[in-house]
């Protein structure tokens, strides 16, 4: 099982119902699309600095000490604010995408919004929400599977080439990750659904 497999059973309706009221989307369905365009720019990501020893060792030890899987014990009541983190940091969603996405991510919100029908600060809402779940699914890997740094680009990197073969036009997010801020990826997504970008895999 990948990681946007795990990921897709943490997000489970009420999860996409609450999200849908925090971001003001028109309906779970577009709520549910833009998840599966955050997440999966988000693991991209991921897999891209953890491709190198540096970014995976700094990935591994971030896990080790603060995202140890913990927000997935009540993932509503971490998202809502219901519920609080013993240590912060956890839930810093900003940090983390300041961390993944550096000077790209304005960028890959305008165009991950572009593509799901949601504006750029909704998206923004979007990734600071579910990125500390994403880590949250990753450390819980890291202490029972006992990955390391390298194990753990691996299994990233496993998990992004396994979407891209079910999904060949997921491509496309690797392309905007690159682009130098000229908005030209969109055109790669030209005539492409929504449904065949992002669609939910069962």
């Amino acid at each position: 099982m990948d990681v946007m497999q795990i990921l897709q059973r943490q997000i489970d309706d009420q999860v996409v119902r609450q999200l849908t009221n925090q971001i003001g989307a028109r309906s779970t369905e577009q709520t549910e699309t833009a998840i599966q365009g955050v997440l999966s720019t988000l693991v991209t990501a991921l897999s891209r600095n953890a491709a190198n020893p540096q970014g995976a060792e700094a990935l591994a030890g971030a896990l080790s000490t603060t995202h140890d899987g913990s927000i997935l014990e009540d993932v509503v009541g971490f998202l809502s604010g219901q519920r609080q983190a013993a240590n912060p940091s956890m839930l810093n969603g900003a940090g983390i995408l300041q961390h993944v996405l550096g000077g790209r991510q304005h960028q890959v919100e305008q165009n991950v919004g572009r593509a799901t029908g949601l504006n750029a600060g909704q998206i923004a809402q979007l990734m600071m929400k579910l990125a500390p779940v994403v880590l949250g699914v990753l450390g819980q890997l890291q202490r029972k599977q006992g990955l390391n740094s390298q194990g753990l680009g691996q299994f990233l990197n496993t998990s992004v080439q396994e979407q891209r073969q079910q999904n060949p036009g997921l491509g496309f997010i690797e392309k905007m990750l690159d682009a130098d801020g000229d908005g030209s990826v969109m055109d790669d997504i030209a005539g492409i659904g929504l449904k065949a970008l992002f669609g939910r895999k069962q």
